[in-house]
């Protein structure tokens, strides 16, 4: 399968691809440890499928100085020992976030809990846009079948302002 198109090809893309861009790029600046940044949108990629997003999420995490343990168990997150309590509660609001057909009840109390108890109102804020945002990314990227493989870290920089 090829790509369908590339959204930033035209003038139109390109404008809304700025926005978008630029709206992630507010999240970033935030309090949000940018940890816990990468662990969630690459959760939300991989739940997904979209390969150009767990390409993405994952070069961007190394470049940080993620560990390769912490990236393949992402996956696997609730089943393994190096993610912090706080890190556990963001994975489970993304899972819960981006799964919303699946699970009727949406995102549940004690998962919220969980979140309040470790993040202050500005990181939540930023937690919860964050989710948003990787799925409306994954859910483009799955449209157009952008294909994972070919990212290089700091490539959409030029997409800022």
């Amino acid at each position: 399968m090829e790509p369908r198109m590339n959204l930033n090809a035209n003038e139109l893309g390109a404008k809304l691809g700025k926005r978008f861009y630029n709206v992630s790029l507010a999240i970033e600046q935030s309090s949000l440890p940018k940890t816990t940044q990468d662990l969630v949108m690459l959760r939300a990629s991989q739940i997904n499928g979209c390969g150009f997003c767990v390409d993405y999420h994952t070069k961007d995490a190394t470049v940080a100085g993620e560990t390769a343990v912490r990236l393949h168990l992402v996956a696997a997150w609730r089943e393994s020992t190096v993610f912090t309590e706080a890190e556990r509660a963001a994975l489970a609001l993304v899972e819960e976030g981006t799964r919303l057909a699946d699970a009727h009840q949406g995102v549940s109390d004690e998962t919220w809990a969980q979140v309040r108890e470790h993040y202050d109102e500005d990181q939540i804020i930023a937690l919860v846009y964050l989710v948003a945002m990787i799925n409306a990314a994954n859910r483009l990227g799955v449209i157009v079948r952008n294909k994972g493989g070919s990212y290089e870290p700091g490539m959409l920089a030029s997409l800022a302002n």
